[in-house]
């Protein structure tokens, strides 16, 4: 289990465990995290789950395949430190995780 820190655009924050093997994004759709849409449930098909990791952490994280790239194109305002959470499994070692949420998804 992992815990992480949703900050919503509006400052507000949301700190919930994970249990390893789940994603972020699934992380706040089942704690009902407003700013992760999800639209597309996880497929890597949307940018709907468009997160700004906490910079810190960014090179903590899996490397950023090619079709997560190209999703980030479509994302609201992506920045160098923009990921989909849909792609970012939870594991031990992403144990305090912080990400912020855009204005508004897609």
């Amino acid at each position: 289990m992992a815990k992480v820190t949703y900050i919503e655009h509006s400052g507000n924050s949301h700190t919930i465990e994970i249990a390893n093997g789940l994603s972020v994004m699934e992380g706040a759709v089942q704690n009902d995290i407003p700013g992760i849409d999800a639209d597309c449930g996880g497929g890597m098909a949307c940018a709907t789950c468009h997160v700004y990791v906490k910079e810190e952490w960014f090179d903590k994280l899996t490397k950023k395949e090619d079709g997560e790239e190209d999703m980030l194109d479509m994302a609201y305002e992506p920045n160098k430190f923009s990921r989909l959470s849909c792609q970012l499994l939870i594991s031990d070692k992403l144990d305090g995780l912080i990400v912020s949420l855009p204005s508004k998804q897609g």
